[in-house]
C-alpha cells in the first residue's frame, strides 16, 4: 500500500496508537519494534481491543483474508512518512525547538504565548523523538494556526531526520551543552546535531530566532534569516561585546534583563516586567525566546506578558513546592554538566536559608564522566551548602569531603529521609531521569 492509500484511510481514523494496551476504538495501530518487543506479535490483539486498521512489517504476522491488516516494509519508516504527508498536506505554519536544555520549557513557553492569538498545537510532555515527534504530527487538524514540535536526540542524524519529518517554517536552538557525550562523541558532536536544525532551514528557507548572546550558535548561524534576542547590555560592559556599539544600538528584536531570581523568576523584556513561576534565572532566556516569538507573530506584548506569568511549570522542571516540613526546588527531570552548573548557580543566588543538595548522577558523558563528575563536587565543597547528598555510583570514585553523603540509589535515599527528616531545609533536588529523584519530594 502506497503512502496516499494509507492517507485516505488515515482521514477516516485520524487516532494513532503504538501501544496494544491502548486501542480506542477507530484508531490505526502501528506495531513497532523494541529492544524486548515485537509490536506485529501484538496486530490482531489490538484489532480485537478496538483498532480498525493495524500496520505490520512482517509477513507472518499478516492476514491475507483481513484486509484491516496492512502490511508494509517498515512500520516505523510509514509512520514517519504518513506523519509528513500529513504535514505537507495541511501546510501547518511550524516552529521547530531543539537544544540541550530548557527545549520542553521554551516548547511549553512558546505555545503558551502563541495561544493567546492562535489556534496552537504543540508536542506533549517531551515525546521529542522518532516516534512521538510523527504521533504530535498526526495530532494536527486544519483548525490548527500553527504547531510547535520539540526535537531531541542524543545521537549524530537524530535531528537532521527528525526536521525532514517534521519541515519546520522556523527554528530555534535552546543552546547547546555537555549533554549525551556518550553518543556524541564529543561537544563539537552536539553543536552538529543540533545545527542540523539550521541546516534544513538554510536549505530550505525560513527564519531562525536565536539568542544573540550565544557565541555556539551565532558561530554556526551563518546564511541564515536572524530574528534575535538576548540580555539586555549595561552601558559599563557594552563597548566591550563586538555586538553592541552602544547600549541603545542591539540589533535584537526582544532584549531582556533578570530582575530578582528569589525564590522565582521575575524580569523585564523591551520595558514589560513579567514575575513567573519559574525557578531559575537560566529560564530568563527560555522567557526570551517565547516572547521573541510572540512578538514576531503579532501577539500583543500585554497577552505576552500574561502567558509567561500564567504559565506554571510541571514534569519535575524548575518547580518550587512548599511542604510541611520543608522548601524544594525540584529539577530532578535531567542533568547534565551545563544543566547541573546553572542549577547550582541559581541555588547559590537564592538567600533562602539552610540550603542542602540531594544531586545524581550524569549519565551519558562516556569518559569524561569521571571529570565532570569531580568538577562537581569540587563545585559542591567551595559551595558550602549546609548539607550535600550524592546519589549514583559514579560519585564513589570521586574526592569528596567526609562531610557529603553517598548513596548508591534512589532507595537508599528513600531510607535515610525516613530515619533522618529533614526539616526547615531549603533542598535542591536534581539528577537524570534514570536516578528517579523525583520520588523524593512527597517524602520531604
Amino acid at each position: 500500500m502506497d503512502i496516499q492509500d494509507l492517507y485516505e484511510i488515515f482521514k477516516q481514523h485520524p487516532e494513532i496508537t503504538t501501544d496494544s494496551r491502548t486501542c480506542p476504538v477507530g484508531s490505526i495501530f502501528f506495531a513497532l519494534k523494541g529492544e524486548t518487543f515485537d509490536g506485529n506479535a501484538y496486530a490482531k490483539a489490538s484489532l480485537e481491543k478496538g483498532c480498525a486498521y493495524a500496520v505490520v512489517d512482517e509477513k507472518e504476522y499478516a492476514d491475507e483474508h483481513d484486509e484491516r491488516i496492512i502490511l508494509v516494509d517498515d512500520a516505523l519508516q510509514t509512520l514517519q512518512d504518513l506523519a509528513r504527508f500529513h504535514r505537507e498536506k495541511l501546510g501547518t505554519t511550524i516552529v521547530g525547538v531543539t537544544g540541550t536544555n530548557g527545549k520542553t520549557t521554551t516548547k511549553e513557553l512558546i505555545a503558551a504565548v502563541l495561544q493567546k492569538k492562535y489556534k496552537v498545537h504543540y508536542t506533549q510532555g517531551n515525546f521529542n523523538n522518532h516516534i512521538g515527534v510523527p504521533k504530535t504530527l498526526l495530532q494536527l487538524t486544519p483548525e490548527h494556526e500553527m504547531a510547535v514540535v520539540e526535537m531531541g536526540a542524543n545521537h549524530p542524524g537524530e535531528i537532521k531526520t527528525l526536521v525532514n519529518i517534521v519541515r519546520p517554517d522556523y527554528g530555534i536552538i535552546t543552546n547547546v551543552g555537555k549533554a549525551h557525550l556518550l553518543g556524541f562523541g564529543s561537544f563539537e558532536g552536539v553543536i552538529r546535531t543540533k545545527g542540523e536544525l539550521y541546516d534544513f532551514i538554510r536549505e530550505h528557507g525560513g527564519q531562525v530566532f536565536i539568542n544573540n548572546d550565544n557565541p555556539h550558535l551565532l558561530g554556526i548561524s551563518h546564511g541564515l534569516q536572524l530574528v534575535r534576542y538576548g540580555r539586555l547590555k549595561k552601558e559599563n560592559n557594552a563597548a566591550q561585546d563586538p555586538h553592541f556599539a552602544t547600549p541603545h544600538a542591539s540589533p535584537n528584536l526582544v532584549d531582556g534583563e533578570l530582575v530578582s531570581c528569589n525564590p522565582f523568576l521575575c524580569f523585564k523584556w523591551n520595558g514589560h516586567e513579567v514575575q513567573t513561576h519559574l525557578i531559575g534565572d537560566y529560564n530568563l532566556d527560555n522567557a526570551l525566546a517565547a516572547a521573541t516569538i510572540g512578538t514576531y507573530f503579532d501577539v500583543p506584548a500585554e497577552s505576552i506578558c500574561e502567558a509567561l506569568e500564567e504559565y506554571v511549570p510541571s514534569n519535575n522542571r524548575s518547580q518550587y513546592e512548599q511542604t510541611a516540613f520543608n522548601r524544594l526546588v525540584i529539577d530532578a527531570y535531567n542533568a547534565n554538566p551545563t544543566s547541573m552548573h546553572a542549577a547550582l548557580h541559581n541555588f547559590c543566588q537564592m538567600t533562602l536559608p539552610h540550603k542542602m543538595c540531594i544531586l545524581g548522577a550524569m549519565r551519558e558523558l562516556g569518559e569524561v564522566g569521571q571529570e565532570e563528575h569531580q568538577k562537581l563536587v569540587d563545585f559542591l565543597q567551595e559551595a558550602g551548602f549546609e548539607q550535600v547528598w550524592l546519589v549514583g555510583e559514579e560519585f564513589e570514585s570521586t574526592q569528596h569531603p567526609a562531610s557529603f553523603r553517598l548513596f548508591k540509589d534512589v532507595e537508599d535515599v528513600k531510607f535515610a529521609i525516613a530515619q533522618y527528616k529533614p526539616q526547615n531545609m531549603t533542598i535542591l533536588i536534581k539528577g537524570s531521569n534514570s536516578n528517579k529523584l523525583f520520588e523524593l519530594p512527597k517524602m520531604l
